[in-house]
């Protein structure tokens, strides 16, 4: 079989191309900043704010905030999404229940239930965990529940010819067949917590990205609100990288070998 010759941008190395999109946003960044500056700061002034708040110690709170939220959330999501997605793809009465009450809620915009959450919590550290928990819960139990219902039937029916038992089927087929979707899960579940992240933390609070960007808002602070956005696109690209490794790391049996 003739392989096809590598194209002459497939020889670029991702370094490369990283650094050309990099340039390209910064170039997009000055447009903006030069033709509408009462709304765009400069990547110069954002960086000073930047630092000035590291050097003071008023950033770090913030952002500790808001990635223990995030994670906790999105951890305590990850863990009842599993069992529940489980359940809902190997019985049929609890699916029939569960399932309807799950897609209703998905379709309603986390920002639309916070305020009702909020009242009933208050504006602490639980209402704000909470509303990350539900929404990354109903990303992740609907795209594993997805996983586990497409496992191929093929796989099941060999093990139970070779005379494997239901608890086999399950924990030596069902269960990597599935993995892929569960870590597929897991970076929509925490791309997910990182958007309503700002939903949860506008309502109220003394700390977080989302509060510091409101008040930045508030008092036409265009550096500081921009650095808050910025990091907050930071923070959710390291989350993703870290579910990429995660995947190569669990998943690398399903790699083929490209002709």
């Amino acid at each position: 079989m003739r392989q096809k010759k590598s194209s002459f941008w497939s020889k670029i190395p991702n370094w490369v191309w990283i650094l050309i999109s990099l340039a390209l946003a910064i170039c997009l960044w000055l447009f903006a900043a030069w033709n509408w500056p009462k709304v765009f700061a400069t990547p110069a002034a954002v960086w000073e704010i930047f630092t000035g708040k590291i050097m003071d110690g008023t950033l770090l709170p913030h952002v500790w905030a808001s990635v223990s939220r995030v994670l906790t959330g999105f951890g305590i999501a990850f863990i009842i999404s599993i069992p529940v997605a489980f359940l809902m793809a190997w019985y049929e009465p609890f699916r029939h229940v569960v399932e309807p009450w799950i897609q209703f809620i998905r379709n309603i915009p986390p920002l639309a239930y916070v305020f009702l959450i909020i009242a009933a919590l208050g504006i602490g550290q639980v209402a704000k965990v909470t509303v990350i928990f539900i929404a990354s819960f109903l990303v992740m139990v609907i795209t594993i529940y997805q996983g586990v219902k497409g496992v191929d039937l093929t796989l099941i029916k060999a093990a139970r010819v070779l005379g494997g038992s239901q608890k086999d089927i399950f924990f030596k087929v069902t269960i990597p067949a599935s993995t892929p979707f569960i870590l597929v899960a897991a970076r929509l579940g925490l791309s997910t917590s990182m958007t309503t992240l700002m939903a949860s933390e506008i309502v109220g609070g003394d700390k977080g990205i989302g509060m510091m960007i409101q008040r930045a808002s508030s008092n036409f602070e265009r550096d500081t609100m921009l650095m808050g956005i910025v990091l907050l696109g930071i923070i959710g690209i390291c989350f993703e990288k870290i579910v990429k490794f995660l995947e190569r790391r669990f998943t690398g049996w399903q790699e083929t070998i490209q002709q």
